[in-house]
């Protein structure tokens, strides 16, 4: 605000406003509670802490639950797009980046864990960086991994997106990729956004065209691997391959 005196003008400030929020106790006692034991609280209350720091001011509770609710738990929120993430009422660009950035930080922490070993020989490391990377994606995707002479990880890719359902598998596309690559091997990978990880009699079939596509080119199909809430299948593990 300007003001007058003696011919001159000068600014006075607004003293900042240090009213306490009245959700700062709330806040406080989640933090307590986190550093106890972050398995003491539930997913809305971890989203919750996550939020704050988005959101210094304001009762974050129901934008959590909110965001729980439409991607049926933690890891769907962490797995949704940007723009899924904002089509929740309360969830500006910011936040929905803030919570992109937590789930790429996972996936590559998963990811080095199963770069450390042949894939082969590291197969919870892969499984569990599966299971991060794709249980929670609400639409389904295929992704294909790629491996070297010593089965170790040279890349990993989502080759397609598609429906809550399906997601095309083209197999030429997937040897031509594992060709520029350098890939002596792939392993197969997509999620049932259901839930249910029970490869369909469509996964069998287009697993099947996949590895006589590559029988030719002399580019082994260890395993393909179906993702969902509930687990993990694999279907060289259910004799399908």
């Amino acid at each position: 605000m300007l003001q007058e005196q003696g011919g001159y003008s000068f600014r006075v400030e607004a003293a900042p406003d240090r009213t306490p929020s009245p959700y700062s106790g709330h806040r406080e006692r989640l933090r307590t509670r986190a550093a106890i034991s972050f398995a003491a609280l539930p997913d809305y209350e971890l989203l919750e802490l996550l939020l704050a720091r988005s959101i210094p001011r304001g009762d974050v509770k129901p934008l959590a639950k909110a965001v729980i609710t439409r991607f049926g738990g933690l890891a769907g929120v962490l797995g949704a797009t940007i723009e899924e993430l904002k089509s929740v009422k309360g969830v500006g660009a910011a936040i929905a980046l803030d919570l992109k950035l937590i789930h790429e930080a996972t996936l590559r922490m998963g990811r080095g864990e199963a770069k450390r070993r042949p894939v082969i020989s590291s197969w919870s490391a892969l499984l569990a960086y599966a299971k991060i990377a794709m249980a929670g994606a609400p639409r389904e995707q295929f992704r294909v991994l790629f491996l070297d002479k010593k089965n170790q990880l040279i890349a990993d890719e989502v080759m397609n997106e598609g429906t809550v359902d399906h997601a095309p598998v083209y197999p030429r596309e997937v040897m031509r990729r594992a060709l520029e690559m350098s890939a002596s091997a792939v392993i197969l990978a997509h999620n049932h956004p259901s839930g249910d990880p029970t490869p369909s009699t469509a996964d069998v079939e287009m697993t099947r065209l996949v590895v006589e596509a590559g029988r030719a080119l002399r580019i082994a199909v260890h395993d393909h691997i179906v993702v969902g809430r509930e687990g993990v299948a694999s279907l060289k593990a259910l004799g399908l391959i």
